[in-house]
């Protein structure tokens, strides 16, 4: 069984199993898509800093999170993926079986987002629907060996993605911001 709040060793997996983190910075990535102007976001970053919103470790955060978010997002496009996706597949392959409800669960989703997800994974041949031998009504989630293949290269794609889009912290810096991340989160 999948615990309520999922704590996994990876920490791209916790990353990215965020529900708003998922949901709210789709919408804010396609908008930052459609701005093609970057002087437009820079003007719009110096009236936030006159505003004292730097200040703010939510709203630091928050474009941190949009920055690296967005350049996932635009990783994952050439497999098709979103990262909550990329997210159900970790977990699924790190605790085998999980049923649709705590595959929610861990994920921190509705379980109708999970339904229409796992369909798709499904779809793609990625994950299996398995039904359970000790309760015939349930089913467990599994990843079919395509799903297990495209998870280890999807792992390599979202550590070289969360490099570069922090490239400008040095190795040192990427690990302290790590470790304080988590030290508020947890």
């Amino acid at each position: 069984m999948l615990p309520a709040q999922s704590h996994h060793k990876n920490p791209l997996i916790q990353l990215y199993s965020l529900t708003d983190f998922s949901k709210a910075l789709t919408n804010m990535s396609t908008s930052i898509a459609k701005t093609s102007a970057h002087t437009d976001s820079d003007a719009l970053g110096a009236e936030a800093d006159s505003t004292g919103l730097d200040n703010l470790i939510g709203y630091a955060l928050r474009r941190a999170q949009i920055k690296v978010f967005q350049h996932f997002v635009e990783q994952l496009a050439e497999y098709d993926l979103r990262p909550a996706q990329f997210s159900a597949l970790a977990i699924i392959a790190q605790n085998p079986g999980p049923t649709q409800t705590e595959l929610a669960k861990a994920l921190a989703i509705e379980p109708p987002q999970v339904v229409q997800m796992v369909n798709k994974l499904e779809k793609a041949g990625l994950a299996l629907r398995i039904r359970s031998k000790a309760d015939k009504r349930s089913y467990g989630l599994y990843l079919s060996k395509a799903g297990e293949k495209l998870l280890a290269r999807l792992q390599e794609v979202a550590a070289s993605s969360d490099e570069a889009s922090t490239a400008s912290l040095d190795n040192a810096e990427r690990a302290e911001l790590l470790r304080l991340l988590q030290k508020v989160y947890r």
